[in-house]
C-alpha cells in the first residue's frame, strides 16, 4: 500500500500544482476587465470547455445575458449534435453563440437535414468549418439545385468541401463571367459525367472544383474528347493527386488535336525531341497554352539571341510562360548594359533576373545603378533593341527555372 501510495504522489502533486495553478489564473482573470469571469463561467459550465479553451474563447466574444447562447446551444443539441460537437464548434467558433437563431442558425440547419444530413454527418461536417452554419446555405444550395445537381449530389459535396458555402457566389461568379455557356450547359450529360471521369482516375474534388471555378469551360467539353485528354495526361504519368494533373487535362482538352500537333512540330523545328517536349509539359503543362507563333519566337530568340540550347528550354518550361516584349527582352537589355559598364559581372544569372517580380528588378537592377547608368531606364522601357550578349551564358543551362509568379491556375503576372 505504501509503494502504491508513492507511485502516485508525484501524480497526486502534478495534479494539485495543476489545480492551484488553474484556480490563479482564473481569480485573475475574474478580476480582470479584459476576460469577464461571466463569460468564462458560461463557456465552462455549459458548453463544457476546458479552462484554456474558455480563456481563448472569451477573448472573442463578450456574454451580457445567455439567453442568445443558452438557445444556440439548445438548438444544436435539439438536432442531434453530441456535446463533444457542440464543444468543439465553441472552441473553434465562439461567436457562434452570438449568431442569429431564427433567421441564420435554425433554416440553414434545417436545410442541411433536408438535404440527408444525419445528425452524425451534420456534426461531422460542421466540425471541419463552424462558419457554414452562419453562411447563405439557401442560396448555394438553390444554385446547385438550379444546375442539376441532386440533393445526394450537394449532400456529398458539402460533405467534402464545406468551406465550399463561404466562397461559392463569389467563386461562381467568376465562373459564370469566365464561361456564359455554363448557364446553358446540360450538367447531366456533360458536367457531371467529367466529373465522376476525373473522381473515378483519383483526383480530389478539390482539384476538381478549382478547374471548375477558373477553368469552367474545359469542364464542358464532350465526354469523349474530355475522357481521351483524361487517358492520355494518366499515360504521361501525371500523379492525380496534385495540381499538375488538372492543368495537363486543361490544356489537353481546350484544343484541337491538329493545334496540340502543331505546336509539338514547332518545338520539334529547333531539334526537340519528342519525349523532350513531354518531359517539358510534365513540369510545367501551361507551357502548351502558348501559341505556335509565341513558341516559335520564343525558342528563336533563347536559341539565336541568348545562345542557348534547345534541351535548357524543355528543362526550364516556365521560360515558355513569360512576355517576350514585356520582361524577357527588357532585362536582357539592362543587364547587357550594365556588364558594358562593368556594374555587374557576366556570370550574374540571368533566370533570376526573369523570376524577379517588376518591382524586385527595378529595385535591384534598374533604381539602384542609376546614378553609375542614368541611360539604363531606356533599356527597360524597351527604347534600346537588344542584340544579343557578347559573351555566353554558360550558367543559363545549368538553372531550373520556377517562377513563384505563376498562381494556381497558370495566371501569370508579368
Amino acid at each position: 500500500m505504501f509503494r502504491l501510495v508513492c507511485l502516485n504522489l508525484p501524480q497526486q502533486l502534478k495534479h494539485r500544482a495543476l489545480q492551484h495553478s488553474h484556480a490563479h489564473l482564473f481569480s485573475k482573470l475574474s478580476n480582470s476587465n479584459d476576460t469577464p469571469s461571466f463569460t468564462l463561467s458560461f463557456l465552462q459550465k455549459s458548453c463544457e470547455l476546458s479552462l484554456e479553451s474558455a480563456i481563448s474563447a472569451s477573448k472573442k466574444l463578450n456574454i451580457v445575458n445567455t439567453k442568445n447562447p443558452n438557445a444556440v446551444v439548445e438548438l444544436l443539441t435539439t438536432h442531434g449534435l453530441t456535446q463533444t460537437h457542440v464543444k468543439s464548434l465553441i472552441t473553434s467558433r465562439p461567436v457562434l453563440l452570438l449568431a442569429d437563431l431564427d433567421n441564420t442558425l435554425k433554416p440553414n440547419l434545417e436545410l442541411f437535414e433536408s438535404l440527408g444530413f444525419s445528425s452524425t454527418s451534420l456534426g461531422k461536417m460542421l466540425t471541419k468549418d463552424p462558419r457554414v452554419l452562419e453562411s447563405d446555405v439557401y442560396t448555394v444550395v438553390e444554385f446547385f439545385r438550379a444546375h442539376g445537381f441532386s440533393d445526394q449530389q450537394i449532400s456529398d459535396l458539402t460533405m467534402k468541401l464545406p468551406r465550399l458555402f463561404l466562397a461559392m457566389m463569389r467563386m461562381s461568379l467568376k465562373a459564370i463571367k469566365a464561361c456564359y455557356c455554363i448557364l446553358e450547359c446540360n450538367v447531366e450529360k456533360v458536367l457531371q459525367p467529367n466529373i465522376s471521369m476525373l473522381v473515378s482516375r483519383g483526383v480530389p474534388m478539390s482539384l476538381i472544383l478549382k478547374m471548375f471555378m477558373f477553368q469552367p469551360k474545359s469542364m464542358l467539353m464532350r465526354i469523349y474528347r474530355f475522357s481521351e485528354a483524361v487517358d492520355q495526361v494518366m499515360k504521361l504519368g501525371f500523379d492525380p493527386n496534385n495540381l499538375l494533373s488538372v492543368l495537363a487535362v486543361r490544356s489537353m482538352v481546350v484544343m484541337s488535336k491538329s493545334l496540340w500537333e502543331q505546336k509539338v512540330e514547332g518545338f520539334k523545328s529547333f531539334g526537340l525531341s519528342k519525349d523532350e517536349i513531354y518531359a517539358a509539359f510534365k513540369k510545367q503543362p501551361m507551357c502548351m497554352m502558348a501559341s505556335e507563333n509565341k513558341i516559335r519566337k520564343l525558342m528563336s530568340f533563347f536559341v539565336n539571341k541568348l545562345n542557348t540550347t534547345p534541351s535548357m528550354i524543355s528543362k526550364n518550361p516556365n521560360l515558355l510562360l513569360l512576355s517576350l516584349e514585356k520582361r524577357i527582352i527588357p532585362r536582357c537589355s539592362v543587364l547587357h548594359l550594365l556588364v558594358s559598364k562593368g556594374l555587374v559581372k557576366e556570370e550574374t544569372s540571368i533566370i533570376n533576373l526573369f523570376r524577379m517580380t517588376e518591382k524586385g528588378f527595378v529595385d535591384n537592377l534598374v533604381s539602384k545603378y542609376q546614378n553609375e547608368a542614368p541611360d539604363v531606364v531606356n533599356p527597360h522601357q524597351g527604347k534600346i533593341e537588344f542584340q544579343g550578349f557578347p559573351f555566353d551564358l554558360k550558367n543559363l543551362s545549368y538553372c531550373e527555372f520556377k517562377m513563384e509568379q505563376i498562381t494556381a491556375f497558370g495566371h501569370i503576372f508579368i
